[in-house]
C-alpha cells in the first residue's frame, strides 16, 4: 500500500501536467489562428486598396491617359459621355446624382429608423418587440436587386402618379428604395444602443415627474447618442456605396440638376454599368477605377470621422 500511493500521486501529477501542457498548446494554437485571421483580413483589405489605386494611377502619372482623362477635366467638363468620338469624363453629374440619392435615402430612413427604435425599446410590449425587431431585420436580408426591382416596377409608377414627375425613374424613387435598404442597419444599431442605456436613467426621470415620452426624448435618446450616431453613419456609408438599387431605379441619366424628380446616375452605378464593356488599360478603364477610389476614400473618411465623433460623444456623456 505504501508503494502504490506515491505511484498513484505521481501518476495524477503527470496527468495534470500533461493536461496543462495540452491546454497551453491549444491556447497557443487558437491564438495563432486568431492572429492569422486578423492579419488575413487586413492583408485582404490592403490588397484591394493596392489594386484599386494601382489601376487608377494612370490618371495621375500617364501622359497618354491624361490627354483624354485628367483631374482638371473631371471637374470642368459638364458631361459624362465616355463612349464617343470625343470622350467626356465629367464626374460632376455623377457626384451630384450620388449626393441627391443619398440625401433622399437618409431623409427617409433616419427618422423612421430612429423613431421605430425608440418605440421598440421604450414603449412596445415585450411580445410586440419580439415580433417587430425580427421583421425589420428580415428586411436587411432582402437582396438589393430585389429592392431595385420593386422600385423599378411598383414604386416608380406609384410615385409618378402621386408627384406628377415627368420621369418614372428619378432620384426620389431611387432614394426611397435605397432608404429601405439602409433602414434595418440604422434601426438595429439604434435599438441596441437604446436598450443599453441603464434602467436607472429612466427610473430617475419618471420619479422626477417626466412622462414616458419626455423620458425617451430627453433622457434615453441623448444617453444613447453615440450608438444612434454610429447607426446613422453606418447607414450613410452603405448608402454611398450601394449599387444595384440605384442602377435599377434611378434612370441612369448623368444630368446635373438640383431636382429630385430628374433621373440621375451615381458613381457606383457608373462602375457597374460600364466596367464589363470597357477596354482594359484604356483611359475609360482608369477613370472607372478612379471613381472606385473616390468611393473607397469617401467610405473610409466617413468611418474614421464616425469613430472619432462617437468616442468624443462617449467621453462627454461619461463626464456628464
Amino acid at each position: 500500500m505504501s508503494r502504490s500511493r506515491p505511484t498513484t500521486e505521481r501518476t495524477l501529477v503527470e496527468r495534470a501536467t500533461a493536461h496543462r501542457r495540452s491546454l497551453r498548446w491549444r491556447e497557443a494554437l487558437i491564438t495563432v489562428l486568431l492572429r492569422v485571421c486578423a492579419f488575413s483580413a487586413v492583408a485582404g483589405l490592403l490588397l484591394i486598396m493596392f489594386f484599386v489605386f494601382r489601376e487608377a494611377l494612370p490618371i495621375l502619372t500617364d501622359p497618354q491617359t491624361q490627354r483624354e482623362a485628367n483631374l482638371r477635366g473631371f471637374f470642368t467638363t459638364p458631361l459624362w459621355q465616355p463612349v464617343g468620338a470625343v470622350p467626356k469624363y465629367g464626374i460632376v453629374p455623377l457626384l451630384t446624382g450620388t449626393f441627391k440619392v443619398v440625401l433622399v435615402a437618409l431623409a427617409f430612413a433616419v427618422p423612421v429608423a430612429v423613431l421605430a427604435a425608440v418605440f421598440a425599446s421604450e414603449f412596445a410590449r415585450p411580445r410586440v418587440r419580439e415580433m417587430l425587431k425580427p421583421i425589420v431585420e428580415i428586411l436587411a436580408g432582402i437582396p438589393s436587386v430585389v429592392l431595385g426591382f420593386f422600385a423599378l416596377i411598383v414604386m416608380a409608377t406609384w410615385l409618378q402618379q402621386v408627384t406628377g414627375a415627368t420621369t418614372r425613374l428619378n432620384a426620389l424613387n431611387a432614394g426611397l428604395a435605397l432608404g429601405l435598404g439602409v433602414l434595418p442597419t440604422i434601426f438595429t444599431v439604434c435599438e441596441d444602443a437604446l436598450r443599453a442605456v441603464p434602467r436607472s436613467f429612466r427610473e430617475a426621470s419618471l420619479a422626477l415627474g417626466a412622462s414616458p415620452w419626455q423620458t425617451a426624448w430627453h433622457v434615453t435618446l441623448p444617453a444613447a447618442g453615440a450608438g444612434v450616431t454610429a447607426g446613422v453613419l453606418l447607414g450613410f456609408a452603405r448608402a454611398v456605396g450601394e449599387t444595384m438599387i440605384v442602377l435599377m431605379a434611378s434612370g441612369n441619366a448623368a444630368i446635373t440638376s438640383p431636382w429630385i424628380f430628374d433621373s440621375v446616375r451615381t458613381l457606383s452605378a457608373s462602375i457597374a454599368a460600364e466596367m464589363a464593356e470597357v477596354v482594359v488599360g484604356s483611359p475609360h478603364y482608369s477613370t472607372l477605377f478612379f471613381l472606385g477610389a473616390i468611393l473607397f476614400v469617401t467610405t473610409f473618411v466617413i468611418n474614421v470621422f464616425a469613430g472619432i465623433f462617437v468616442e468624443r460623444l462617449r467621453k462627454r456623456l461619461a463626464g456628464a
